[in-house]
């Protein structure tokens, strides 16, 4: 199983980021499969750098704030108007709603009475799945589990049913839970956020500090962590110095086109 960065700006896209989006890759069915985890703004045209969309067979959001989905938009643009025949094979995962969301973020009144774009919309164009407690999804058996956030959030735990295995956990977006910890126990590599920096006056139930991420790793005994969704207004290297003394194992920050294999 690989995982490829293609975003991880956190709550915005950045000056050298794309927000929240990340391919998780294996093989299956003699072909590689291909699940992508959040899709912010701007992943669509970093994801170019990786492969051509049409090969994406399922994303999963795990949250419907503007950062982690709006660039589905961009995806059903992609799969309906660029050249050949289209697309409309890809499954979406999300919180109960999904389509309903999208088709807000897409969908505008026409200009001229009688003009209306053909097709279906995206709220119809793709198939669009609830999350559940356990999934499979190609060769992944997929876990979630709601985390701590204003809105419906689900951390992920991906796991590679393969004969080379593998485990990765992403946080979505999440203050400090047992649940995500709970989820993340022995997993190969916690993909975490760490949007906030140690301060008094953090907001509760809404991101993790780099050193409450790190702690989130040690406590499930994860073999390594990756902090992400670090926004451009703080500096990842402040934040992975926070973090260092919370976690024993392979610290490190996600950059986009970073690949790094689980398993």
């Amino acid at each position: 199983m690989e995982l490829v960065i293609v975003g991880c700006s956190g709550s915005v896209s950045g000056p050298e980021s794309a927000a929240s989006s990340y391919l998780v890759q294996a093989p299956f069915q003699d072909r590689t499969f291909s699940l992508l985890l959040d899709i912010g703004p701007g992943a669509l045209g970093a994801l170019y750098r990786h492969l051509d969309p049409s090969e994406v067979d399922a994303i999963g959001l795990s949250h419907l704030h503007p950062d982690h989905c709006l660039d589905a938009c961009a995806f059903y643009v992609t799969a309906k108007y660029s050249p050949g025949p289209g697309w409309n094979h890809t499954e979406i995962y999300g919180p109960p709603g999904t389509a309903q969301r999208l088709g807000r973020a897409y969908d505008v009144a026409p200009a001229h009475e009688g003009l209306v774009e053909s097709g279906p919309g995206i709220a119809r164009h793709f198939r669009y799945r609830d999350w559940q407690a356990a999934q499979q999804i190609g060769p992944f058996q997929v876990r979630t589990t709601r985390v701590d956030h204003p809105v419906e959030t689900y951390a992920i735990r991906v796991e590679d049913t393969g004969p080379d295995g593998g485990s990765l956990v992403f946080s979505g977006d999440t203050g400090p839970c047992q649940s995500l910890v709970d989820l993340a126990v022995g997993a190969d590599l916690l993909l975490v956020e760490a949007a906030f920096m140690e301060a008094p006056d953090n907001a509760p139930g809404l991101h993790l500090t780099g050193a409450q991420a790190a702690a989130a790793g040690a406590a499930a005994g994860a073999g390594a962590v990756m902090l992400t969704h670090i926004p451009p207004w703080h500096s990842g290297e402040q934040v992975l110095a926070e973090a260092t003394p919370h976690f024993d194992g392979p610290l490190l920050l996600a950059r986009p086109g970073d690949r790094w294999t689980i398993g």
